[in-house]
């Protein structure tokens, strides 16, 4: 799957999510939608933003406005304990170099909250 399609995929998961969530609420217009991504999602923002405004467009959350919180990778040493962010893609302790890590986050995709009226 390209990267193009990944966004897109994702883009009209989050619009269906969003419109059923707004017809429960009994909303007549999504005025905000705010999506956290962890960093190994790979999201490419310009590309996801783009598709979810044009899968929304006719809908009651076509001039919603998007807010993307990109996460970043922690990880936790198995060896020495040492919790810290990943830096520049570089999967390694910094306190003791061992490369037995556990993920604690970076993998995350979640809306965070739907506002409207």
């Amino acid at each position: 799957m390209n990267q193009s399609m990944h966004e897109l995929r994702i883009a009209e998961d989050l619009k269906n999510i969003v419109l059923e969530a707004a017809r429960h609420g009994n909303l007549k217009q999504v005025t905000r939608v705010n999506v956290c991504f962890g960093r190994m999602v790979q999201i490419v923002p310009d590309i996801f933003e783009f598709a979810f405004r044009e899968f929304v467009r006719d809908t009651i959350a076509g001039d919603t406005e998007i807010s993307l919180e990109i996460l970043p990778v922690k990880m936790n040493c198995t060896l020495c304990g040492n919790n810290f962010d990943v830096k520049a893609d570089l999967f390694l302790c910094p306190v003791c170099g061992s490369v037995d890590l556990k993920l604690l986050q970076g993998k995350e995709l979640f809306i965070k909250s739907i506002e409207g009226e």
